[in-house]
C-alpha cells in the first residue's frame, strides 16, 4: 500500500483536522504515515494545506510534487493545485464553493460534492470537512471508517465529544454520496 493525498482549503474549513485524522487512522491500522501541514498566519481565511503519505513501509518524505489524490475545498485551491494532480489520479472538489468542474482534464477521476450544503442539512456548516473525508475514505479505501471514528475521539478534546455523533453522520453522508456517484 502506498497512497498520498493533498488537502487544500482556507483556514477554518478543518483541512488540518481531516489530514491529521487520516494520518492517525493509518498509524492505528499498523501502517506508516507522514502528515505535513502548512497554513498562513491568519487564524481564519488564510490558506491551509496538508499532505498525507500513507504506506505499509517506511515513509521517506512527506513532500509530494504530484499527489495521486487531492481534496480541494475552495476556488483558490482548485486554481493553484488542480494541475499538480498526477495523471490517472483523483480529485474531490467541493462544488458548494468551487464552480470549476475540473473538466479541463480528462486524465483524472473527479467527484464533485456539495459538501457545504450537505453539512447544513445535517445541522452544522462546519461538518463539510467530515463529508469530504467520508467521501475520500469511501473512494480510496485507505483506512477503515472505524479507525477514523477512533482517532476522531482521540483528537477531539473531551469537551467536544458531544459532537461525535454529528461528525459520524457527516462521514457517513460523504461516503454514501460517493457510493451513489460512483454507481451513477
Amino acid at each position: 500500500m502506498n497512497h498520498d493525498v493533498f488537502i487544500a482549503g482556507f483556514g477554518g474549513q478543518g483541512v488540518l483536522l481531516i489530514g491529521n485524522l487520516l494520518a492517525q487512522a493509518t498509524i492505528l491500522e499498523g501502517n506508516h504515515a507522514s502528515y505535513f501541514p502548512a497554513y498562513g498566519v491568519e487564524k481564519r481565511g488564510g490558506a491551509a494545506t496538508c499532505t498525507i503519505v500513507m504506506s505499509d513501509t517506511t515513509v521517506g518524505s512527506p513532500v509530494v510534487g504530484e499527489p495521486e489524490a487531492a481534496l480541494l475545498l475552495n476556488p483558490l485551491s482548485m486554481e493553484k493545485y488542480y494541475g499538480h494532480i498526477r495523471s490517472g489520479g483523483f480529485a474531490l472538489i467541493n462544488s458548494s464553493l468551487v464552480e470549476d468542474d475540473g473538466s479541463s482534464r480528462d486524465d483524472l477521476k473527479r467527484l464533485l460534492i456539495p459538501a457545504n450544503e450537505m453539512a447544513l442539512e445535517i445541522g452544522d456548516a462546519r461538518l463539510a470537512n467530515m463529508i469530504v473525508l467520508g467521501a475520500y475514505v469511501e473512494y480510496s479505501k485507505v483506512v477503515e471508517f472505524e479507525s477514523i471514528a477512533t482517532t476522531l475521539k482521540e483528537v477531539l478534546p473531551e469537551r467536544n465529544h458531544r459532537f461525535l455523533p454529528m461528525n459520524q453522520k457527516a462521514l457517513e453522508a460523504g461516503a454514501e454520496f460517493c457510493r451513489q456517484a460512483l454507481v451513477g
